[in-house]
């Protein structure tokens, strides 16, 4: 049995011979197809989203609609990366300079220096085995000052939604969920990024779609929609605009230059048409790896807040301590399974908040420090132990849609033959 064959690290054969490709779901499928829709926009020479020289669709006005149709929102609102998206989000959502936004300890430092770019104050909380924001700690760490709530779907998995959303209508909060890394995801039902008041999705090339760089809101808030699209547009809340009714309800104020292009549009249609397989894919083999390992003991998987709405792009479990997780994960690379482990204090690892010098430094984009000079609010390194914890006995392996089903089994074989032998 695999289980009791000699480990590669003790000279044994490595379970899986053939070479992880790196994961880049979207990226790897750029065809023929992304090409013909760049063509087509290089050669109608319109590559603005407003206008152009000769009669032309709008590629941006179309991945669009066709986005908020994908995710079930009555609005989107294309950008040029996903933190401009949350920057714009929060302030159409009425966040104010000092307030207070809550974001999880475990999250790309987008989220945390959108909130302060935003010029309001991140307050960083514990995440829960979900790897995913902690809905108790949400509730303990409201204040009077506390404006909105940034869950993130880390890792391609819903956060616990229906406890976020019965906390921000208990306190009156903002939701902006920051569904980066979980493109067609969903939680009960409802996509992510169509739950709070507003999503925010990236296609900068690590995605599950991507067109190098971009960015989106999703709402079903018409002022929240017209509010982003002033500030993503300079505060020009007159162009183009049929969202727009009344001009005077809507009062000109300076705004950002954060639009989309043609050419990253017509990218993401086609991309748009892709997700759907690859997450069939990852689904699949993810699971496949679930069920291969759930009942070894020590082996604790993530728990998934709704198995069906995990995007799979990835299989994260815990064991007992750093030391085990360190040496699993150095048995399992030398059985050709790319796996990892997080935590490592000397790595610089900015999706872990303790690696978030400048946040955790109060430091501001200007010598005064604003808009930290607007609160007493500290940080530390241990300010959030539980999450710490988690992640330095985490073993984290990509699923990869590019893999076959015969690498999906030897991925398997070389899980069970190291977790088998090792816990």
């Amino acid at each position: 049995m695999v289980e009791h064959a000699r480990l590669a690290i003790h000279g044994g054969k490595p379970a899986r011979t053939t070479p992880n490709p790196p994961m880049f779901p979207g990226g790897l499928e750029i065809d023929e197809r992304e090409e013909q829709a760049v063509l087509e926009v290089l050669r109608s020479k319109r590559l603005f989203r407003y206008y152009g020289p000769y009669e032309a669709k709008s590629r941006t006005e179309d991945f669009e609609k066709t986005f908020a149709k994908a995710t079930g929102t009555q609005y989107a609102l294309g950008l040029n990366s996903c933190t401009n998206a949350l920057i714009v989000a929060l302030l159409a959502a009425g966040v104010q300079p000092g307030d207070e936004v809550i974001v999880p300890a475990y999250t790309f430092v987008a989220s945390a220096a959108a909130i302060a770019a935003a010029d309001a104050i991140p307050v960083i909380v514990e995440i829960d085995d979900s790897y995913t924001i902690d809905t108790k700690e949400v509730e303990k760490n409201i204040t009077s000052k506390t404006r909105a709530i940034l869950p993130v779907h880390m890792r391609g998995a819903p956060c616990d939604m229906d406890g976020i959303m019965d906390i921000a209508k208990k306190h009156g909060l903002k939701v902006i969920e920051d569904a980066a890394q979980a493109n067609g995801g969903s939680y009960k039902g409802k996509m992510l990024g169509s739950i709070g008041d507003a999503g925010c999705f990236s296609f900068q090339f690590h995605k599950i779609i991507t067109a190098g760089e971009g960015g989106m809101v999703t709402t079903n808030d018409r002022t929240l929609l017209n509010r982003a699209k002033a500030f993503h547009d300079t505060g020009a809340n007159w162009r183009n605009d049929n969202t727009i009714e009344d001009g005077t309800a809507y009062p000109k104020f300076p705004g950002y230059n954060f639009r989309m292009n043609e050419i990253t549009a017509a990218i993401l249609l086609v991309q748009l048409e892709k997700r759907e397989e690859l997450l069939r894919r990852m689904r699949r083999y993810s699971k496949k790896i679930q069920d291969a390992i759930r009942e070894i003991p020590g082996v604790k998987l993530r728990r998934l807040n709704d198995p069906l709405g995990d995007t799979g792009v990835c299989v994260m479990f815990n064991v007992e301590s750093r030391k085990k997780a360190v040496e699993v994960a150095g048995a399992l690379r030398a059985e050709g399974v790319a796996a990892g482990t997080m935590g490592d204090k000397d790595v610089p690892d900015w999706h872990i908040y303790n690696h978030w010098d400048h946040i955790l430094n109060r430091r501001g984009n200007n010598d005064s420090g604003f808009p930290f000079t607007l609160s007493d609010r500290t940080y530390s390194k241990d300010m959030c132990p539980k999450t710490l914890d988690l992640l330095q006995r985490v073993i984290h392996l990509d699923v990869n849609p590019r893999d076959s089903e015969d690498d999906n089994n030897a991925t398997i074989e070389g899980l069970r033959k190291v977790l088998t032998q090792l816990l």
